[in-house]
Formats: C-alpha cells, structure tokens, sequence
C-alpha cells in the first residue's frame, strides 16, 4: 500500500526558513496597513482575496471586515465593497 499521504503530511507540517532568516514561526511585518471595507449590498457575500487566497465573509448590509492591504485594491472593484476610514467597533 503506498504512504504518500503520511509523508505528504509530515512534510506539510515541517517549519521553513527562508534565505533572510525568516522563518514561519515569526510574524511578518507588514508594509501597510489594513484597511476595513463596508458592504453595501443586499445579501451576504464571500470574497477570496486575489493575493493572499483568504477568504473574506460579508454577512449582512453594512458589515465591516478588516482586509489585507496586500488585497485591498482588488476589493476596490468589487462594487458592493467601500473602503471605509474607520475602525469595526467605532
């Protein structure tokens, strides 16, 4: 029988170390700052990011998500999205 999926698994849950030290344990700092979007549409929405692949839940008219900046200017064309200034809680 084969193991690939026993190797597979033990190497997916290996750290890394990239060539300037970095590895997957520290927290990586950020150029920018994220940026909070308002929806304004009818329904909920689900949005993937176009760079970092994660997944962003919309789930009611006025819901405010924090976005990474790295896909904030995706999310500028998605029409029922508004960037908005201020934090969720304010």
């Amino acid at each position: 029988m084969c193991n690939c999926g026993k190797k597979r698994n033990a190497y997916a849950d290996q750290s890394y170390q990239l060539s300037n030290g970095v590895t997957d344990e520290q927290p990586i700092n950020k150029m920018w700052t994220d940026t909070y979007f308002e929806y304004t549409g009818k329904s909920g929405l689900t949005v993937t990011g176009g760079v970092t692949g994660k997944r962003y839940r919309f789930n009611h008219t006025g819901d405010i998500q924090l976005i990474d900046y790295r896909d904030a200017s995706g999310m500028m064309a998605v029409t029922q999205l508004k960037r908005v200034k201020t934090t969720a809680g304010a």
